[in-house]
């Protein structure tokens, strides 16, 4: 039997979605706890107890300043060697709208191949003001793309909702945006309800090249701006009642499912084999 795969939640001052979001990791047999930031800051929990770190959406610290920006640099200045030992040891990061803003403007998202060392981070994309000038609060349809543990097995079109007034994808310049394009960096576009090019509303937001959501090189950090929490269930989908299937689990449940999946049979594999690796030398040695 599987070691429990724990989950933190951080929250912090304006979050709201951490209730949804922990019984999403719930739901598949994760043991889950909801941190506040300083609680971690203060060194009474410790990052390094657990496998997954889920970022929720909200707004954090009110979104003065910018949004996600002061728990981004709260992250960065006070957790980043944690945070950067803990991604190195293989373990998965998810940031939903305001925490896909934290890990960007922290600099831990999309970080490119030829970066180098996670301690050497700088912000390269934003998530900006909506090209409609207001919060957008809608569903959006999405094309999975790229290479990411988070969204393994999703086929075609998937349909979340949006809920932001910043979530306008705009990287450095055009280089970085081909590099994330060829290093499938690329998680999620927008798109119309058949897959194709998007326009306004469909992309609700006028990101560049239509992005939803991006992760790093590794595939196990993963930031994106619609929400899959509250597409958890069938029931949630706004035309429920129409659908054939009007029970089960929604679009959104798929990537919760990855995350844990992919820390019981690759993470635990890892270090199952590693500790058998420790304990066959030191028999050795003796």
């Amino acid at each position: 039997m599987s070691p429990n795969v724990n989950v933190i939640v951080l929250r912090t001052a304006g979050t709201n979605c951490n209730e949804e979001t922990a019984y999403a990791f719930q739901y598949f047999g994760a043991r889950v706890e909801q941190v506040h930031i300083n609680d971690l800051t203060s060194g009474k929990q410790k990052l390094k107890n657990y496998h997954i770190l889920a970022l929720p959406g909200g707004f954090s610290y009110g979104d003065d300043i910018a949004s996600g920006k002061i728990l981004a640099n709260e992250l960065r200045l006070s957790l980043g060697q944690d945070l950067c030992q803990f991604i190195k040891e293989g373990k998965l990061v998810i940031g939903i709208c305001n925490g896909f803003q934290i890990l960007a403007k922290a600099g831990f998202l999309p970080r490119t191949p030829s970066q180098g060392d996670l301690k050497d981070l700088k912000q390269q994309v934003t998530l900006t003001y909506n090209d409609s000038g207001r919060f957008e609060d809608r569903w959006i349809h999405l094309r999975p793309e790229g290479r990411c543990v988070w969204t393994q097995g999703i086929d075609g079109v998937i349909y979340l909702p949006v809920a932001h007034g910043e979530g306008k994808f705009v990287p450095r310049d055009q280089n970085l945006l081909a590099n994330l394009r060829k290093s499938g960096q690329i998680v999620f576009r927008y798109c119309t309800s058949d897959g194709k090019k998007p326009i306004y509303p469909e992309n609700p937001n006028g990101s560049m090249d239509d992005v939803a959501g991006i992760c790093d090189p590794t595939g196990r950090v993963f930031g994106l701006m619609p929400h899959p929490e509250r597409h958890f269930r069938v029931i949630q989908h706004p035309f429920w009642t129409r659908l054939e299937k009007i029970d089960g689990l929604g679009d959104g449940a798929r990537i919760f499912e990855n995350g844990i999946h992919y820390i019981q049979s690759h993470f635990f594999k890892k270090l199952k084999l590693s500790t058998a690796g420790v304990s066959s030398s030191t028999q050795d040695d003796q």
